[in-house]
């Protein structure tokens, strides 16, 4: 029996505000590791703020805030309690808080990453808080993961397969991965990556540089 996918809430105006860029995918996949690449590729060049979400602790701000890859005042943890995905789909309030909080703190900014605690393939963020949308996996689940689909592999705007690098480990073959996620995700698009072996994750920051550049808010600031 599958989860009520249905989004009740409205994409808020742009009126000027950051992108808010959504970042989710199964426990361990790497997303804060993702997360904090990004921070330290983009943070010269972006006016940036995070917001993670962990059911009980402060985990991942926490990892955040030792790597220095931001000021930490601009990483604020939301403790959701309940599931991963009730707090970046169906009661987003929270997190909404927490990024208005950053923009009234900081703003204006140009990006805004809000982490999912770590969920299933059913995990979607709200359209009411994100703009944008990466589903990460990694490799380790086999090659037979993408083409089980489920509405984070199949609907968001970038799937990241991650740690390639440990794909002859566990015999996992990329090009059947590859072949797999087009075929459940059409046009969208797929980048490989192994942020063990590229800690800036170059491709993943390039893509998400493009998607701040082109969003209609107030100018980025000069790097």
């Amino acid at each position: 029996m599958g989860a009520n996918h249905d989004d009740h809430h409205h994409a808020p105006a742009h009126h000027g505000r950051a992108l808010r860029l959504g970042v989710g995918g199964p426990v361990g996949s790497g997303k804060t590791a993702l997360v904090a690449a990004l921070c330290r590729t983009l943070g010269d060049s972006l006016r940036l703020g995070v917001v993670t979400n962990d059911i009980y602790t402060t985990e991942d701000a926490d990892f955040l805030r030792r790597a220095g890859v931001l000021d930490q005042e601009r990483i604020l943890a939301v403790e959701t309690g309940c599931c991963p995905h009730t707090a970046i789909r169906d009661d987003i309030a929270a997190n909404l808080d927490a990024v208005e909080t950053l923009e009234d703190r900081f703003g204006p900014l140009d990006l805004v990453i809000v982490e999912s605690g770590g969920d299933n393939l059913t995990a979607t963020f709200s359209r009411g808080l994100a703009d944008r949308q990466i589903f990460v996996l990694d490799v380790s689940g086999g090659d037979k993961v993408p083409r089980k689909g489920g509405p984070g592999v199949t609907s968001a705007d970038l799937l990241v397969i991650n740690k390639t690098d440990l794909a002859p480990l566990v015999d996992a073959d990329l090009d059947v991965m590859a072949r797999d996620a087009a075929a459940v995700r059409g046009d969208k698009p797929v980048l490989f990556t192994s942020i063990r072996q590229d800690s800036s994750a170059s491709s993943v920051a390039a893509w998400v540089a493009e998607q701040a550049l082109s969003w209609p808010h107030e100018p980025v600031s000069a790097a």
